[in-house]
């Protein structure tokens, strides 16, 4: 079975790490929300209580966004990889 990308890309966004193991890699999902969870520990350390929600957890929200985008990104790609071509 072939995931959807854009139903991967909605579980993504919702679910951090979810996306890859619909993709069925599992391991790069742990790995994605690991970093996210660790970046976003340390960008919070070294900020002041002044910066936004956002400048206090900048590190895990980049990773993140890079999680959504490779999940979509991977869906798409097995889905063109698989049709086949009509020539």
């Amino acid at each position: 079975m072939r995931p959807r990308p854009l139903l991967v890309l909605g579980v993504a966004i919702v679910l951090p790490g979810v996306g890859q193991v619909l993709n069925r890699t599992p391991v790069r999902g742990l790995i994605f929300v690991f970093y996210m969870l660790l970046l976003g520990t340390i960008t919070y350390q070294l900020t002041t209580p002044e910066h936004s929600f956002t400048g206090r957890y900048a590190g895990g929200l980049f990773v993140y966004a890079i999680s959504v985008l490779d999940a979509y990104r991977w869906a798409a790609y097995r889905v063109s990889a698989t049709r086949p071509r009509s020539e």
